[in-house]
């Protein structure tokens, strides 16, 4: 979905950087090369990423809807209401805050997709 995106790979062919995504007891391990994007779903023994980005399930999932309600439309909205918790070291993630926004919000476009096609 993401790597599809010749768009989405150009604005991140800076961005190197490891990351985990946890939702809930569930944890992915996003690698990032020169904006190609691969993800490994855990568990892990001791994965080395920069940054976590932790939050319940249910979170994503209101992340995700197609028309998100405020406070749940944004990773920053996430993280000022506290449903969303960034750890480790942030200057990968807020060098490049909009590719990694955009990625994060790929499942958006799915979901839209089949709610278009109802």
């Amino acid at each position: 979905m993401v790597n599809d995106d010749a768009a989405l790979r150009r604005r991140g062919r800076f961005v190197t950087t490891a990351f985990l995504a946890a939702a809930g007891d569930e944890h992915y391990l996003f690698s990032v090369h020169s904006g190609e994007l691969t993800v490994r779903p855990g568990p892990f023994v001791s994965p080395r990423w920069s940054f976590a980005l932790r939050a319940e399930s249910d979170s994503w999932q209101r992340f995700w809807s197609p028309a998100p309600d405020p406070g749940w439309h944004d990773l920053m909205a996430m993280i000022k209401f506290k449903t969303l918790v960034a750890e480790g070291d942030l200057h990968p993630f807020m060098s490049n805050l909009l590719w990694f926004k955009d990625v994060l919000a790929a499942p958006r476009r799915l979901a839209l997709a089949s709610e278009a096609s109802r």
